[in-house]
């Protein structure tokens, strides 16, 4: 499974481990993901997706998942994100 949040793009950074005596070691900095269900106000239902805590806050600061990938890059999106993206652009065209 990849450590990449679906619909911010951020993933593992690299660091040092430093200690007491100022010895550094190589270590991975990994993204908060977690599995969250977020429903589609347009589409009416839920949507499956492997995102950060900062990215679920941002959801919930942006007013909701239509209005969060309106806003959202198509680069820094995953395919599965920028297919609901373009679900909800038609839905929305039609009604």
């Amino acid at each position: 499974m990849s450590r990449v949040c679906e619909l911010t793009g951020k993933g593992p950074a690299t660091g040092n481990n430093v200690s007491h005596a100022n010895n550094k070691t190589k270590r991975r900095f990994l993204p908060n993901l977690n599995d969250v269900s977020l429903v589609s106000e347009t589409l009416g239902r839920p949507i499956k997706f492997r995102i950060s805590a900062s990215a679920l806050r941002t959801v919930d600061h942006r007013g909701g998942l239509d209005k969060f990938l309106a806003k959202a890059k198509d680069a820094e999106l995953s395919a599965k994100a920028l297919k609901v993206k373009k679900e909800i652009a038609k839905a929305q065209a039609s009604a």
